[in-house]
This record gives C-alpha cells, sequence and structure tokens, in this order.
C-alpha cells in the first residue's frame, strides 16, 4: 500500500465517530494483527525478551513486585509476560481502549509454547512458570484471568497522572509507544514515572523511531519521514498512527530532565543509511541532529530514580 493512501485513510477514520474501532477491526482483519499467533510471537521473541535481558544485565528481577505499563495496545502480552514470570500486579494504562477480553484466553494460549523461555528469563524452573500458566488459564474468560494475572488495565487513562502512590511500582516499561506521543506529553511523563518508581525501581522503554509508514510501502526508508518540514508533516501525521519523530537522544534526555540517571541507552545506527547519509534529503528541523542519530531508528533505555543511582 502506498503510505499516502494509509496517510489519507486513517486520517479520515481519526477524524469520524467510531473511526478508532473501524480502524482496529481493519488492523485484524488485514493488518498486522490478522495473524495473532505470529503477532504474539513477535512481541515476545523481539521485544519482550529484549526488555528482560535488559533487566537481567541490571540485576532487577520482578518477581512479586508491582509494575507500570505505559500503553497496553490490543493484547496485554508484556503483563501477561510478566505475571507468568512472577509479577505480583501490573497496572496498565493506555489513551485509548484498544483491549478486549475477549482475545486474552487466546493470547494467554499462545503464551504456552514460550513458556521454557519465559523459565529461563526470569530464572524461575519451568514447572514453576508452567503452574502459573496453567492457574491462568483456569480462571477462565479474559476478565478473569487479568484479575487473575494481576493485571489492571485502565483505559482512557492518562499516564501523566496515574493516581498511584509515590514510590509504588518497581518498574515502569513501554514498548513501541513513546513515538506515538506528543513532545509536550513526553516530559510530564517521566516525570510522573520517576515520581511512582521505587527507590531503586526502573524505567525501561524500548522506542520504535523509525517511519511507521515504511511496514506498509516497502519503497520508502525508515527514516523518509524525515524529509518533510514540521508544517508538511502536520498533513500526513494523524491520531491514529502519530508519529513524534523524536530520535533516540530526545527521549533519553527526557528521563534525564525527569530527574533520572540513564544506566542503559542502546541504539546502532543502520549501516545502509549511514552509507547514504549525503543522499537523504533531511527537513531543516533535523540537520541539528549527528548523523547517527539520524540513521537509528530505535532506541531502548533503562533509567533509574537520580538519588538512587548515585548510590
Amino acid at each position: 500500500m502506498d503510505w499516502r493512501v494509509k496517510g489519507v485513510l486513517q486520517g479520515l477514520l481519526s477524524r469520524v465517530p467510531g473511526g478508532t474501532v473501524l480502524n482496529d477491526a481493519l488492523q485484524r482483519a488485514a493488518g498486522g494483527r490478522r495473524d495473532e499467533g505470529a503477532h504474539i510471537d513477535i512481541k515476545f521473541k523481539a521485544d519482550w525478551l529484549v526488555q528482560v535481558e535488559v533487566l537481567n544485565r541490571l540485576g532487577f528481577r520482578v518477581q512479586g513486585r508491582d509494575l507500570l505499563e505505559i500503553g497496553t495496545g490490543w493484547l496485554p502480552v508484556f503483563p501477561l509476560c510478566f505475571s507468568l514470570a512472577g509479577a505480583r500486579r501490573c497496572h496498565t494504562f493506555d489513551l485509548n481502549r484498544h483491549l478486549n477480553p475477549a482475545a486474552v484466553p487466546g493470547a494467554l494460549r499462545e503464551l504456552e509454547r514460550h513458556l521454557p523461555a519465559i523459565a529461563q528469563a526470569c530464572g524461575d524452573a519451568e514447572a514453576t512458570v508452567r503452574g502459573r500458566w496453567q492457574g491462568l488459564v483456569a480462571a477462565g474468560d479474559g476478565d478473569a484471568i487479568l484479575r487473575a494475572a494481576g493485571v489492571e488495565y485502565r483505559a482512557p487513562a492518562d499516564a501523566t497522572t496515574t493516581g498511584l502512590k509515590d514510590a509504588s511500582v518497581a518498574l515502569v516499561f513501554s514498548n513501541s509507544v513513546l513515538e506515538h506521543v506528543t513532545p509536550e506529553v513526553l516530559a510530564p511523563m517521566m516525570r510522573e514515572s520517576c515520581r511512582v518508581l521505587e527507590p531503586d525501581g526502573l524505567s525501561l522503554h524500548s522506542v520504535n523511531c523509525g517511519d511507521h509508514y515504511a511496514y506498509f510501502d516497502r519503497s520508502i526508508t525508515q527514516v523518509h519521514y524525515l524529509r518533510f518540514t514540521d508544517r508538511q508533516w502536520r498533513k500526513w501525521n494523524n491520531d491514529l498512527l502519530y508519529q513524534n519523530r523524536l530520535r533516540p537522544v530526545d527521549f533519553v534526555d527526557a528521563a534525564r530532565s525527569a530527574g533520572m540517571d540513564v544506566l542503559i541507552d542502546m541504539h546502532v545506527p543502520r549501516a545502509e543509511l549511514m552509507a547514504r547519509f549525503d543522499q537523504i534529503p533531511f527537513a531543516p528541523e533535523f540537520r541539528r541532529y549527528p548523523p547517527e542519530q539520524l540513521c537509528c531508528t530505535s532506541v531502548t533505555f533503562a533509567a533509574r530514580p537520580a538519588a538512587a543511582a548515585s548510590t
């Protein structure tokens, strides 16, 4: 599909009543979620395991702890995985209500084949993880499974004002979410994360900061959207697929500005983009960034409240 067609269609849907529901249906019928099993496999292997590897590098364990997810999405893959890994509770906040509890039992069944990997990642015996999984399956319907897993779904909800107590969660995390947050919201969201974190807690985020239209139109690169000025980009940006076009350093700096020390900052520029950097027509707004920031399309970073990180 030509990226401009998708941009126009989603722009129209974002302005009509029921457009979000219709867009969700289109994603299930013809988009990236038409194969739920494959979608869950990607979320698990390419995303959740990456974040758990970072947690393990930092010596952080989720067993018995309370977590906060920013951006639930359509399926609570991360909250379910963390529950199977032994987390006590996961508050999950989303700006729009996408999650359908009826899809939760199917997602849980899809995760059965990943139980050995979950056990290895969290350091528990496979029998222990399978026992947790069996307990969730026995809970019944989707709402009951979420309750049994300690998943508290809040949507529509604002992750900049969670209402949670100070220092009440051990981990604040997101996956492929922060690239859809406006720059004006990112700063208070990070401040709120710092507020609710326990002194030794972590803020962990994986950000896909490449042009999402490139997933639908293979003729463009993942930095294609950086050729447009802010004024030009407003024509193609829309509420259903809002992209802030921030670069990796912007997200990391937002965490620091919120009072956190960054412990891990993983981002690697794409070699094929660096090789043709001089041929890419970047808009004036982006010329202040070095080439490695412009040619990098993802970042995973972990941060901790500064007072704890300095001790």
